[in-house]
């Protein structure tokens, strides 16, 4: 997996703090804190575990098991365009897993990972509730049904120029 570079900027950091200080002295207010510090980076790095740990006076270990049970939070950066494929049964007979390779070796990089200009990132999911167009791969909403290995790269120049 590719080195992650944290880039948190001076004004996200004061609105984490002012999310911390505002629930600090709440029960349970751990998951407010990661929520709002999802929204305010995207993800949720180890350095800002580990704030919230120190600040919230809780262990790390905690916070990252609270992050990484939860599916709505994500401990890497996602692109301004998210890619997933489906690999439930219908799809993945269908050649699902091609397409996924295909898009890999088109953006260089891994499922769960992002592009290093933060344009793609690519997750994979089960069963989308269509699967009468399997395979199938989806950009930003956008569905993309009876996908082939041979379409990725059009599919994706659509989304390279902006």
């Amino acid at each position: 997996m590719a080195q992650i570079l944290f880039e948190g900027t001076k004004e996200q950091m004061h609105r984490l703090m002012d999310c911390i200080n505002e629930h600090r002295s709440e029960k349970g207010a751990l998951m407010p804190v990661l929520h709002e510090a999802q929204n305010i980076y995207g993800y949720l790095p180890a350095e800002v575990q580990t704030i919230i740990a120190d600040e919230l006076g809780l262990p790390l270990a905690e916070v990252y098991g609270v992050a990484t049970f939860y599916s709505q939070f994500s401990l890497t950066p996602k692109g301004k365009h998210r890619i997933s494929i489906c690999l439930g049964t219908a799809c993945y007979v269908k050649g699902s897993d091609k397409i996924l390779e295909a898009v890999e070796h088109e953006l260089r990089i891994t499922c769960g990972e992002c592009t290093p200009d933060k344009k793609f990132s690519i997750e994979s999911c089960r069963c989308v509730g269509a699967c009468g167009l399997a395979p199938v791969m989806i950009i930003d909403g956008e569905v993309y049904g009876k996908v082939t290995a041979a379409d990725v790269k059009g599919i994706l120049d659509k989304y390279m120029q902006d």
